[in-house]
């Protein structure tokens, strides 16, 4: 667990004095300090969550996305297709006992297996993990993510912390992930998509380890962009686990995925 070793969270006397004469909301607020990179700021008593300077349309995210809520998404969307559990395996490359399994909200899924289910069943990222409020369009509209409020799915190794979740036909998938697993033996596999990948941490110490025998150790403020067909897995360094943004494009989507339910 990160210690803050600076914590300010009053104001002083002068500018209590000075808030009273203003005509301006003003509200308390901590800053924490815990390390390189990271500042943090929390609010101390109610305010009105900060927007871009925008006129286009803004999404916003938040809540966390269960894995039974995204199993029935992906049973719905097997059986709109017309395909039972196998055909889909077939398609996928995912083992049928997996499928079931995800269904039923009994396993999470790692970001390959979501992915190549995705690709099979032409379902876009956005009708898997966002609110149902994803819109279709020839532009594209900005989509804002507070801080804190990115869509969560956990799994047993990885939070994902889905950003702009509900916006449609991403070219790539931006994530804030946590990473928690220590070691390789925690996964059954080494995770493998098409495509590239780009990593930069936050917070934390990140061993990124490949199945061709490579490595590599990345520090705060380090990035990795990387083959993502290439077996490789995630590892903290630390029992405190590593913070970092993580953005993942796939090089073989089909046209069917700008299909959104």
């Amino acid at each position: 667990m990160t210690v803050p070793v600076i914590i300010y969270e009053n104001l002083s006397s002068r500018i209590r004095e000075n808030v009273k004469k203003s005509t301006q909301s003003v509200s308390c607020v901590r800053f924490v300090l815990s390390g390189p990179y990271t500042l943090s700021e929390s609010p101390m008593t109610p305010s009105t969550p900060k927007k871009p300077a925008s006129s286009g349309k803004q999404k916003r995210d938040d809540g966390q996305v269960s894995h039974e809520t995204v199993g029935a998404r992906l049973r719905s969307a097997r059986k709109e297709n017309g395909l039972t559990l196998k055909t889909l395996s077939e398609r996928s490359g995912v083992a049928v006992s997996t499928i079931s399994k995800a269904e039923r909200g009994d396993i999470a899924l790692t970001y390959d297996k979501f992915g190549a289910l995705a690709r099979a069943l032409g379902l876009d990222y956005s009708a898997i993990f966002g609110h149902g409020n994803a819109e279709l369009s020839a532009g594209m509209s900005p989509s804002f993510t507070e801080a804190g409020k990115q869509t969560i799915y956990e799994t047993s190794n990885y939070r994902y912390g889905m950003i702009a979740s509900d916006l449609a036909n991403k070219r790539m998938v931006p994530m804030r992930a946590h990473i928690r697993a220590r070691k390789l033996e925690d996964f059954p596999d080494y995770i493998r998509h098409a495509g590239e990948e780009f990593v930069f941490v936050l917070s934390g110490s990140l061993l990124l380890q490949f199945e061709n025998g490579s490595e590599f150790r990345v520090a705060p403020g380090d990035s990795l962009y990387f083959d993502s067909g290439v077996g490789h897995v995630y590892l903290s360094e630390h029992d405190a686990g590593v913070d970092a943004i993580v953005c993942c494009v796939d090089m073989h989507v089909p046209p069917a995925m700008s299909r959104s339910r």
